[in-house]
Order: structure tokens, then C-alpha cells, then sequence
């Protein structure tokens, strides 16, 4: 157990690097966004929801590619992404972004 826990701490991914400490501090997007699920959806904002998502997009990719391969930073931000599409699902329904055609082609001809 000693050995496990010794070789942990001084990989490259263990908690003397950045490695490590980035990821953990990303979550922080994650659990804010999921306690912004309880809030009304006309408080979110749109385009920073978008800017969050972008992000969290950029750097899937980037702890993709960067050796060694990051996998916590990289589910922090397949968790971020999710989140946030979410809550831009809430956002675009709450800004009428989703009601269909039919209503919309009603109100143009009246």
C-alpha cells in the first residue's frame, strides 16, 4: 500500500504536478453548473453558456493530445460540456428557441 501510494504521489500525474491540481480545480465549473440547474432558466446567460461550452470542447482535445494524456482533466471537461449543454438547452427553450414552426408560421400570418 505504502508503495502504491508513494508511486502516486510522484508520477507524472500525481498531486506534485499540474497535472493533477488543474483538473481538480476545473471541477469547480462543474459543480457550479450543477447548482445552477436549480436556478430559473432566465438567469442563465447565453453567451457565456456557449463560451463555457467552447472551452470545455478546446480543452477535451487538449488533454486528449498532451503527454502523458491527461484522463481527469479530460472528464472534467466531458462533465463541463455536458453540464453546459444542458443548460444551454435551458437557456435556447426559455428564449422560445424551440417551439415549433407551425406556431411561428400561425403568427406570421395574422
Amino acid at each position: 500500500m505504502a508503495a502504491a501510494l508513494k508511486a502516486f504521489l510522484n508520477s507524472p500525474m500525481g498531486p506534485k504536478t499540474t497535472h493533477f491540481w488543474g483538473p481538480v480545480a476545473n471541477w469547480g465549473f462543474v459543480i457550479a453548473g450543477l447548482v445552477d440547474t436549480k436556478k430559473p432558466p432566465e438567469l442563465i446567460s447565453g453567451n457565456m453558456t456557449s463560451a463555457m461550452c467552447v472551452y470545455s470542447g478546446l480543452f477535451m482535445r487538449f488533454a486528449w493530445m498532451v503527454q502523458p494524456r491527461n484522463y481527469l482533466l479530460l472528464a472534467c471537461h466531458v462533465s463541463n460540456e455536458s453540464v453546459q449543454l444542458y443548460q444551454l438547452s435551458r437557456w435556447a427553450a426559455a428564449q422560445g428557441y424551440f417551439q415549433k414552426k407551425e406556431a411561428s408560421e400561425v403568427a406570421e400570418k395574422q
